[in-house]
C-alpha cells in the first residue's frame, strides 16, 4: 500500500486535472516500485489511443501495448492516462508517436527494461506497426504474447 508521504509529490492522482495542450507539456509522474528488488513485469495497454496526421489532419488510431520491468519507480498510472490522451490532438507520425511514448518513460523511470508495440489501424490501406524495446528482455522473464492480432480488422 502507498503511504501518504510517497503521493505527496503527486501532482495529478487524487485532484482534479486538465488534459494538457500535448506531450511536450504532459507530466508524467513516478512513484516508488513498492516492490523492488523483485523482477517483475508491468503492462499497460492503450486500445483507442488518437492522435492525429501531421500533413493531413486526420485522426490515427492505434492499440498500444507497453511492457517494462521496473528498478525503483513505476509510472503513475493516472498520469500516463493523461499523457496518452495529450496525443489526442498532436500531430505527428505514427513513428514518432510510439517512440516518443517508449523514450519519455524511459526518461522518467531508467526501468531495466521496456518494449512497446504500437499497432496502427490502416489509413490509405496500410496498417502500419511499430515497435520498440529498449533491449533483448532480461533473460527468465516471463514475457506474454501482446496479444494483438496480426490487421485483419484487429479483431
Amino acid at each position: 500500500m502507498t503511504t501518504s508521504h510517497e503521493t505527496t509529490t503527486l501532482n495529478q492522482l487524487g485532484h482534479p486535472t486538465a488534459q494538457a495542450e500535448g506531450p511536450d507539456s504532459a507530466l508524467l509522474e513516478k512513484v516508488p516500485n513498492p516492490q523492488a528488488g523483485v523482477r517483475y513485469l508491468i503492462r499497460f495497454v492503450c486500445p483507442e489511443f488518437t492522435s492525429v496526421c501531421p500533413v493531413t489532419g486526420q485522426p490515427d488510431f492505434a492499440h498500444l501495448v507497453i511492457d517494462y520491468v521496473p528498478r525503483d519507480f513505476i509510472v503513475e498510472s493516472k498520469s500516463l492516462k493523461l499523457f496518452l490522451g495529450s496525443f489526442r490532438n498532436h500531430g505527428a507520425f505514427h513513428e514518432d508517436c510510439t517512440v516518443r511514448i517508449a523514450r519519455r518513460l524511459v526518461d522518467l523511470l531508467d526501468p531495466e527494461w521496456l518494449r512497446i508495440g504500437g499497432y496502427w489501424y490502416p489509413r490509405g490501406g496500410i496498417p502500419i506497426d511499430v515497435f520498440y524495446a529498449t533491449g533483448a528482455p532480461p533473460e527468465g522473464l516471463w514475457l506474454p504474447d501482446q496479444g494483438v492480432p496480426p490487421y485483419r480488422g484487429r479483431g
